[in-house]
């Protein structure tokens, strides 16, 4: 039979496309800021150190790091327990299933 939940059936986000969708987020709030200083300031006074502010592009990133369920800190006792912890992977998490939905035999 055919199970929809089964990882063969679905696509594997790896955590540089996790932190890339983050940073774009990032870029686009910077982008809106920069255009809106554009508008604001003196032509002439412009220089990319007035426009430019990396704050929205810090803040999603740390967003992403500080509140996804996927984020946590890597256990470092010893090598296997590290090694496990970077191969783990989770149906759960944004484009996932969430707590309520899955069945017991997603679970397992």
């Amino acid at each position: 039979t055919d199970d929809i939940d089964h990882f063969g059936n679905r696509r594997l986000r790896t955590v540089g496309e996790l932190i890339q969708n983050q940073i774009r987020v990032g870029m686009s709030r910077m982008e809106r800021v920069v255009r809106e200083r554009m508008t604001t300031q003196d032509v002439e006074a412009i220089t990319p150190q007035t426009l430019i502010n990396i704050r929205p592009v810090v803040a999603a990133i740390k967003e992403f790091f500080g509140t996804s369920q996927l984020s946590q800190f890597m256990d470092q006792n010893n090598p296997l327990s590290g090694l496990t912890d970077k191969r783990r992977l989770s149906a759960l998490g944004p484009g996932g299933l969430s707590r309520e939905r899955a069945g017991l035999e997603v679970r397992d």
